[in-house]
């Protein structure tokens, strides 16, 4: 079977779901958008996976902060994508964290080419942009809204089935009518590529890390996200009298944000731009806590992918999020903390965070408990043959009409 699988944003379970699909037989081209801006996964090519890479957004910079403009933007997406489909023609198409207008000009050509195609929900679009509307963020929301979920819609109805991250979306879907093709598979992380090691590692050394307690945050990072709480999460463990290094690794407009507000208050800060993802084990594993940063209004339609990536790598936990989403509720499993991300809970924050840095024997216990919890719940071979029965069923649909 010929399998094209488009991961707009380039994680890394991505790839190693496509990997896994080849080494299973399957005729896989995997497709990213380098354009965008984040934490990449394994996206080199390797004869022996038995897979091709290819990519859209080669000649874009994404504007993000230019409403108007980035809309074109991301539609000339959905056309280099579109002429993907039309060159590869794959038996069946698997498109996932596609913006918009990109996943709408890409379900009409599929329509076009009669070529079957599955649906990976990884947000629902429409329901952020509706809590930017509700919040006076721009009146343009409200409208964008309204446009954008009509689309979000159109697409889902036109996919011959869609896999979901959690249970949370299938109300969606049953108000789109499209919950009968719905099913619910949670994210994971690669527990073969991010792993547990040593505090003390080549990647702490050159960034003068080692035996500094450190508060690492590591993947996107958007101002809706209020990035302004590391610092002050920072600064309330120094008046609780724990000085550590605030440590952020991201590219985006949060940069300058927590730059001027550590200059500000006198908090230590390391900032580094997105790392190899080869390194990524020694980066996370330089953090002696790891953070986790979700906006309140994103609930429970986000799962943000790097908590996944932590509990891989075996390290104590904090989440700045709501409690009813997904990745909180992992967390609470695995023994680590979630409170709100408000001012008013960073006091409570910061006494965990002491108590953990203050207690080796329970910060190892809770990288263990990680680390176990993701060895449960992130077993490829599963996960892959789940995927590879949705896509299978998609493409014999197609051939019995």
């Amino acid at each position: 079977m010929k399998i094209l699988v488009h991961d707009y944003s380039g994680h890394p379970f991505q790839a190693q779901l496509s990997r896994e699909l080849a080494r299973r037989g399957h005729d896989v081209v995997h497709s990213t958008c380098v354009a965008y801006v984040s934490g990449k996964g394994n996206l080199a090519a390797d004869p022996a996976d038995g897979l091709r890479f290819v990519t859209i957004g080669e000649r874009t910079v994404l504007r993000k902060d230019a409403y108007v403009h980035r809309l074109f933007q991301e539609t000339r997406l959905g056309l280099e994508l579109a002429r993907q489909l039309r060159r590869e023609r794959p038996d069946v198409a698997l498109l996932g964290n596609l913006p918009i207008p990109a996943l709408v000009v890409a379900a009409l050509t599929a329509r076009a080419l009669r070529l079957p195609w599955v649906l990976w929900h990884q947000d629902i679009t429409a329901v952020a942009l509706r809590a930017f509307a509700a919040a006076g963020v721009s009146k343009l929301m409200g409208v964008a809204a309204r446009v954008f979920e009509r689309g979000e819609r159109w697409a889902a109805r036109r996919a011959a089935a869609i896999v979901v991250i959690a249970d949370s979306f299938a109300r969606v879907h049953r108000e789109w009518g499209t919950a009968g093709k719905v099913t619910v598979i949670p994210n994971w992380a690669p527990l073969d590529e991010i792993r547990p090691v040593a505090r003390a590692n080549a990647w702490s050394a050159e960034h003068g890390l080692t035996g500094v307690r450190t508060v690492l945050y590591s993947g996107t990072l958007g101002l809706k996200h209020h990035p302004v709480l590391l610092v002050r999460l920072a600064e309330r463990l120094r008046e609780q009298g724990e000085r550590v290094r605030l440590v952020v690794v991201n590219d985006g407009p949060a940069v300058p944000v927590l730059r001027e507000a550590a200059a500000a208050r006198g908090v230590d800060l390391t900032l580094l731009p997105f790392q190899p993802y080869e390194r990524l084990p020694e980066v996370l594993g330089s953090g002696d806590v790891l953070v986790v940063l979700l906006a309140a209004d994103a609930g429970e339609f986000s799962v943000p992918s790097k908590t996944l990536s932590y509990l891989c790598a075996g390290r104590p936990v904090l989440g700045l999020m709501p409690a009813d989403n997904l990745a909180a509720k992992l967390l609470d499993q695995a023994g680590s903390a979630v409170f709100p991300p408000e001012e008013s809970a960073l006091d409570a924050a910061a006494d965990w965070v002491r108590e953990v840095l203050s207690d080796p024997v329970r910060a190892e216990r809770l990288g263990k408990e990680a680390r176990a919890l993701a060895e449960r719940e992130f077993a490829l071979e599963n996960l892959a043959s789940r995927f590879e029965e949705i896509l299978g069923a998609a493409r014999t649909a197609r051939i019995m009409r």
